[in-house]
């Protein structure tokens, strides 16, 4: 597969090894590559991402635990869905691929 020109960043690291990195670590890393890349739309669209994405799943991590009954079923689904999830994006972030989630990825990219 032929590299893309996916522009230089703010960092020195490229563009498709940031994006990987926006999601190593959730919402964590997402901060972090957002505040430090400055110029790369692409970055920051998946650190943007990646913050809105396991932002949520984490909060939604905290809310499932206190619901009676639905918890046993919810908890392990929520734990696939979230692995699932943050191997795609690592994979498609490193590919060089603008994947948007739906909702979630227009939400990141309209507020980067």
């Amino acid at each position: 597969m032929p590299e893309q020109d996916l522009g230089k960043t703010s960092t020195g690291i490229k563009p498709n090894v940031s994006a990987l990195f926006c999601y190593l670590l959730g919402f964590i890393t997402g901060i972090v590559f957002l505040l430090i890349e400055k110029e790369n739309k692409f970055v920051r669209f998946h650190a943007m991402q990646s913050i809105v994405t396991f932002g949520a799943l984490f909060v939604i991590g905290w809310i499932v635990p206190f619901l009676p009954y639905v918890r046993v079923v919810l908890l392990p689904m929520l734990f696939i869905l979230d692995l699932a999830v943050w191997i795609i994006l690592m994979i498609k972030g490193y590919q060089g691929e603008k994947f948007k989630l739906p909702i979630l990825g227009d939400f990141a990219e309209k507020n980067i």
